[in-house]
């Protein structure tokens, strides 16, 4: 005999996309959104961090999206994981990087990092909002 307050499946099934995008648009946003409020915090903080400490180090922010150079693209992506961060860098104008700066290259592993860390949170917000983790 079902229950009468089980969650419908289409508003499970929104609930958990509207997480995913928080998630991806600001680092912790779907977890705020799921009212898990010390994680979320901690996710972004620890994630826009890790971000600032990349462009900081003169990290490279340019968008490769041609099939030329299929390793650019996959590093794009990375740093685009981030969301909203990484658009916001390249607005104020760190998309070039500093190639010559001798932090370049940590720059550039902090925030493809910050990205990937950032898609594995998204995901986590995804089995959250689904109910299969507690």
């Amino acid at each position: 005999m079902p229950h009468d307050d089980a969650v419908p499946a289409s508003r499970d099934s929104s609930r958990a996309v509207a997480a995913g995008l928080l998630a991806w648009v600001w680092p912790g946003l779907g977890h705020l959104y799921l009212k898990r409020r010390s994680k979320g915090l901690l996710l972004m903080g620890a994630i826009l961090v890790l971000f600032v400490l990349g462009v900081a180090m003169d990290s490279r922010l340019q968008l490769h999206l041609g099939l030329e150079d299929p390793l650019a693209l996959l590093f794009s992506v990375a740093q685009m994981g981030i969301g909203a961060p990484y658009f916001f860098a390249r607005s104020l104008g760190f998309e070039a990087g500093l190639v010559t700066s001798p932090t370049y290259e940590y720059g550039n592993t902090f925030t493809a990092v910050a990205g990937l860390l950032n898609i594995l949170i998204i995901l986590d917000a995804l089995d959250t909002a689904r109910g299969h983790k507690p």
